[in-house]
Order: structure tokens, then C-alpha cells, then sequence
């Protein structure tokens, strides 16, 4: 029988998983306000007939380089309908890493039945040419991983793209957006970084843990069912995610943990949903780095450990009073707050556990709390069980 197979498509957490799929470029991009403001400033000129801009967006994995300047192209293109006719052709050259390759997709792009094989490149980009003049538009190429191209066939493409209408009747044919994870501008000569303008470049950080969470609450609001998942549990994700800074990752945790809920039988996505999908990704956190912690180190992680078992965060003041309830159970004198607090700040260092500042419930004041976003606490609590004894006897 095919019992197992019940619960697939079930929508007890998961309800688009299109939401959370590697192409999908929502409405809006959220925590990069300050990056669209500036990328639309390269644009200011482009609602004149003949203007024209320039833009190279660089920065790390997941920084979400191609979903900015996707919404980006979309929105631009919808403001400047009955100003300018503008349209917009995205190219990635890991797929197309030569000048003739590229020619070619933009022109298939433009029109799928103009023929294109066997002309060499400067016929195509004549033929671009007559395509954008023809249709009255105004053509917004986007190169992405444009480093491919440069170390495979140089920035001679580049040159000739950005001279489109030299000696011609006509002006403002063609935009030009560069993406990479790298500062391409090192890659260009000099007359290419002249026509390109020093002032183009946007380079995107890694994202922040308070914009992984604003992340996950779009995908979570866009793609789960609702009160399938809590606000406790899409902090818990920002912070696995966190180190990396990538959005990917972000939306990869969550999508795990839900589909997680779901094969379990679950409408609601759980602590260790989050914390066993991050242990399925590849991480910098050293599960050894428990075992050679100092003893009362020890201790006090053995408290948090159990009490995230059943709660997704604690409080380094309730921290400090399991680890006196431990202390006792192991005939241990506790040490003192300071000490503690400096051993609470060595395993958030390791990143055995997170923390993080926030409003104490009644509202008034600060505290520190306390999660463990990438290991399981079961797991961690067995671990010291099984050497703790040891070390107290050195």
C-alpha cells in the first residue's frame, strides 16, 4: 500500500511551495531599501528620450544581487509606462560565456524568429540595433555572472555595448547592468570603467540577522499555512542562518522545517523541525567544541540544553538559575554571576548557542536571551551527560 505517501500534498504547513523555490522573486524585496534607492538613483535620467545608465552590482552569495535588479527592471518598467517604452533582457553568462553567445540570447529574446547563426558578433549587435530602433523601446541588458564572460572572452563585448550608438542618427538606445560576486571593475580596461562611470558600482553586504528574519516572514506569510508557524520559530531560523548572511539558506531552513512539520503529521513547525533541518546543511559549528569546554561551562550549558527541549529561547537570568538547580544535582558549588556571564559569552563565541538582546515581557527594560539555533538540544544535553562526570572528577 502507498500509506506513506499520504501526506504529501497534505497543505498542513506547506501551501505554495513555489514560494520558496530557487526562482522565485517575490513582489517586493524586503531589508535592501536603501540599496533600491540607490540603484534607482544610477537610473534618474532614464525617463528622458535619450537617456541612458549604468550599473554593476556586486557582493557575497544569497546578498540577493539578481532579485534586486530583477524587481528593480520590473518596477522601472512599470513607472515609465507613457513616459518611455522600456524593456528589459537578463542574461546569465555561466550559461552564455562568449560574445556571440550573448548576442545571440539577446536577440532571441528580442525576436525568436530573427535568424542569428552564422553572422559573427558585430553583425548581431548591428542586428540588436535595428531590433531596439524598430520596436521604439528602450533595451535594459542585464549581464549576470558577468565574471564568466570577462575571464572567457574579455570586456571587448562590454566596449561595443556601451558604443552602441556611436556615429549613429540616434541616441539613448541601451542600458547596461553588470552582477557578480566579484569587483568586476578589477577585471575592465580602463576605457570600458570610463564609459561605465566610477559612481555605478552597488555592492550588496551580506544580509543581516534582522533582514534573514524579515526574509522568512515574507516567505513564511507568502508560502505556509496560517499559524502554522510562530514569530519565536522564524527568529530561530534568522539565527541558524545568520553566519552566512544568505538569504538561500534562509529560505532553505525554513522550507526544510516546514516540510519537516508536514511529513510528521504537524500544522506547526517546532523548535527541532529548524534545528534538525540546519544540522542537514553544511555549517562551521564543531559539535567537538562542547567536549572541551571548562566543567562549570559545561554545567550551564546542561541547563539551557534541557530547557530548550521544550521552549524555543530562555533568559540568561533563568540560564543562571537552571545552572544552580544543575550544580546542586552534581554536588558543585556554582560560581558567581561574572563568571557565568563570561561563559555564556565563550559558547556564544563558539556558536554552540546564540544570543540576543530583547524586551523583557512585562515591557520594561532589556535582557539577554538565549537560543540554539544549530544543534539540537537533546543532543547537546547528551553529549555533556556523557562526559561531565569526567571532567568534574579532574
Amino acid at each position: 500500500m502507498a500509506d506513506y505517501l499520504d501526506r504529501i500534498g497534505s497543505g498542513l504547513v506547506l501551501t505554495r511551495p513555489d514560494i520558496f523555490g530557487f526562482d522565485y522573486i517575490p513582489d517586493e524585496i524586503v531589508g535592501r531599501d536603501d540599496e533600491k534607492r540607490e540603484l534607482a538613483g544610477m537610473f534618474i535620467g532614464l525617463a528622458h528620450r535619450e537617456g541612458t545608465a549604468r550599473a554593476v552590482v556586486t557582493g557575497p552569495v544569497g546578498s540577493g544581487k539578481t532579485a534586486l535588479v530583477k524587481t528593480f527592471c520590473r518596477d522601472i518598467i512599470r513607472h515609465l509606462v507613457g513616459k518611455r517604452d522600456v524593456m528589459s533582457v537578463h542574461i546569465n553568462c555561466r550559461n552564455a560565456n562568449t560574445a556571440t553567445r550573448v548576442v545571440q540570447r539577446i536577440i532571441q529574446h528580442m525576436d525568436e524568429g530573427h535568424p542569428h547563426r552564422g553572422l559573427a558578433a558585430d553583425e548581431l549587435l548591428s542586428s540588436i540595433r535595428r531590433l531596439i530602433q524598430s520596436s521604439n523601446r528602450h533595451l535594459i541588458l542585464v549581464l549576470d555572472e558577468v565574471d564568466h564572460l570577462l575571464r572567457h572572452s574579455g570586456d571587448d563585448l562590454l566596449y561595443k555595448l556601451l558604443r552602441l550608438d556611436e556615429d549613429q542618427d540616434s541616441i539613448g538606445t541601451l542600458s547596461l547592468v553588470m552582477i557578480s560576486q566579484e569587483q568586476v571593475l578589477d577585471l575592465l580596461e580602463s576605457a570600458v570603467i570610463s564609459r561605465m562611470g566610477h559612481s555605478s558600482h552597488l555592492r550588496l553586504s551580506a544580509y543581516s540577522e534582522s533582514g534573514l528574519l524579515k526574509i522568512a516572514q515574507q516567505r513564511c506569510e507568502l508560502g505556509l499555512a496560517n499559524g502554522s508557524c510562530s514569530e519565536n520559530i522564524l527568529k530561530l531560523v534568522a539565527q541558524s542562518a545568520a553566519s552566512t548572511g544568505d538569504a538561500r539558506r534562509v529560505i532553505e531552513l525554513l522550507e526544510g522545517a516546514a516540510k519537516r512539520a508536514e511529513s510528521s503529521g504537524r500544522g506547526e513547525i517546532l523548535p527541532k523541525d529548524v534545528q534538525k533541518t540546519v544540522l542537514t546543511l553544511p555549517t562551521n559549528v564543531d559539535s567537538d567544541n562542547i567536549v572541551e569546554l571548562p566543567s562549570h561551562c559545561m554545567l550551564i550549558l546542561m541547563g539551557i540544553s534541557r530547557r530548550l527541549r521544550k521552549k524555543d529561547s530562555l533568559t540568561s537570568g533563568e540560564a543562571e538559575n537552571l545552572y544552580h538547580v544543575v550544580c546542586e544535582e552534581y554536588d558543585q558549588k556554582p560560581k558567581g554571576h561574572t563568571t557565568v556571564w563570561k561563559h555564556i559569552k565563550h559558547m556564544t563565541d563558539l556558536d554552540i548557542i546564540a544570543t540576543k538582546y530583547d524586551n523583557v515581557s512585562d515591557g520594561r527594560g532589556r535582557t539577554l536571551h538565549i537560543s540554539m539555533p544549530h544543534m539540537l538540544p537533546s543532543d547537546v544535553q547528551r553529549r555533556v551527560e556523557t562526559f561531565i562526570k569526567k571532567r568534574l572528577r579532574r
